[in-house]
């Protein structure tokens, strides 16, 4: 059984924190399953009632475990990788083995202001189709998409079902339209009451709000905001030192191997 040591410069917290996170990493404490209580941490490792608290809180916060009141704190699962790429919510799912899901919440043409206008290529007051839903993932809400797209380049848009059907499909079905580049800006935020409640996120929970423009061709084809469960998803990216893209003979060093 792995130990605290008590002359490590790491913060006991700290050190309990890596016990639990490697047990659950070992499936020893599977996902779903309760950890062991406060009482009995402190008497397995040494340790006072208020250490394992900031250790368990330290971990609740990192989503890696979530508290039942009444009945305890479990073994959360795992986050959903979010990469940044140029790909649907559908495909996202797909690729992962999940059923993507859509339900439809708002739909309509309105009159572009002029900062949609802007943002969309267009003049104030062209159409532009207006859609809202509720993304799910084997019949768990995770996201809501709100986008808008220029009514001429998808006449008759709102003749569509969309529900349980991916938006980029069918724009590329029926109307041409391959998205080929985007611009993509996260934010982390609080849920208003009632995109939690559509989350089945408590009131102030967390969620991640991206906002994004799609092109297909050069033309913004998409401008959206979608509202992810922050519980559920966090990011990951690619960091590569921009020195080892540099070319020689202009002052750029270059990386040892």
């Amino acid at each position: 059984m792995a130990r605290i040591d008590p002359g490590s410069p790491v913060p006991k917290y700290f050190q309990l924190r890596e016990i639990l996170l490697d047990l659950i990493e070992r499936n020893e404490l599977p996902i779903g399953s309760a950890i062991p209580s406060e009482r009995e941490l402190s008497a397995r490792y040494g340790l006072s009632r208020m250490t394992v608290r900031q250790a368990v809180d330290h971990l609740v916060s990192e989503g890696r475990l979530h508290r039942v009141p009444g009945k305890g704190t479990f073994v959360a699962r795992p986050k959903i990788e979010m990469t940044l790429q140029l790909r649907s919510f559908t495909e996202d799912m797909r690729a992962r083995g999940m059923v993507p899901g859509a339900r439809d919440l708002d739909r309509r043409v309105v009159r572009a202001s002029p900062h949609l206008a802007r943002r969309l290529g267009l003049r104030p007051g062209d159409e532009v189709h207006y859609l809202e839903r509720l993304r799910t993932a084997d019949g768990e809400p995770l996201c809501i998409e709100r986008v808008h797209i220029p009514a001429a380049l998808a006449p008759g848009l709102a003749d569509h079902d969309l529900t349980d059907r991916s938006l980029w499909e069918l724009l590329e079905s029926v109307y041409g339209i391959v998205f080929d580049a985007g611009e993509l800006t996260v934010d982390a935020g609080i849920a208003d009451p009632g995109d939690a409640d559509l989350l089945r996120l408590p009131r102030g929970g967390a969620v991640l709000i991206l906002h994004h423009r799609s092109f297909a061709g050069g033309v913004c084809a998409e401008l959206g905001v979608s509202t992810y469960r922050a519980d559920r998803y966090q990011l990951r990216a690619a960091i590569e030192s921009p020195a080892r893209h540099r070319s020689p003979g202009r002052g750029a060093l270059q990386a040892a191997d």
